[in-house]
């Protein structure tokens, strides 16, 4: 198995995708970081998985959530009681587009 070497081009390329900015301390460490990733990722390609049937999870799949069931609905004032800020029975927010 080969080494893989990342150039500090790559290194930046990568981090130019992922819109970091780095040192060029971080550019040699994260050099040497994900070369040692892609070898370890060659050293599992080695594996024979042909054996094992392909999936898209080893877990087994649940729902979690419960049902949604409707219930009664707050009276406006127990709606409005935490609100910063009403204008009679409605909530007051800042404007957020222009114009």
């Amino acid at each position: 198995m080969a080494e893989t070497i990342l150039s500090a081009d790559d290194v930046r390329a990568i981090a130019d995708l992922a819109r970091l900015e780095l040192s060029d301390e971080d550019v040699a460490l994260y050099q040497r970081q994900l070369s040692a990733i892609l070898d370890y990722f060659q050293k599992l390609e080695e594996l024979d998985t042909s054996h094992i049937d392909p999936t898209s999870s080893v877990l087994p799949l649940t729902n979690v959530m419960r049902p949604d069931r409707a219930g009664p609905a707050l009276s406006v004032d127990e709606a409005l009681a935490n609100a910063p800020d009403s204008d009679g029975e409605q909530f007051r927010v800042r404007a957020v587009l222009d114009g």
